[in-house]
């Protein structure tokens, strides 16, 4: 499945969320991360979330579809980080 996540968390927390998401998906922009998981990977990174945001402070955005193909992505200005070419 294809997964794009969108994070706004306390600045105490983001650099664990942002190491975190490294380890799983492909860094887009500041607060976005996307790529192809699988299921079991998609729980584990729902998991290690919720183990490590405050939910009455922190507030994390999964879009999830089950392919990349299923959507058109599309980027205005400079593409901070392109996915392209990755293995």
């Amino acid at each position: 499945m294809y997964v794009i996540i969108v994070y706004d968390i306390n600045v105490d927390r983001v650099n664990k969320v942002k190491s975190f998401l490294r380890t799983h998906m492909h860094w887009i922009q500041n607060s976005v991360f996307e790529g192809e998981v699988t299921k079991s990977e998609f729980e584990e990174i729902k998991s290690g979330l919720r183990s490590i945001i405050n939910k009455k402070e922190d507030s994390v955005i999964i879009y999830s579809m089950r392919s990349e193909k299923a959507f058109k992505r599309g980027v205005m200005g400079v593409e901070k980080a392109p996915i392209n070419g990755i293995l």
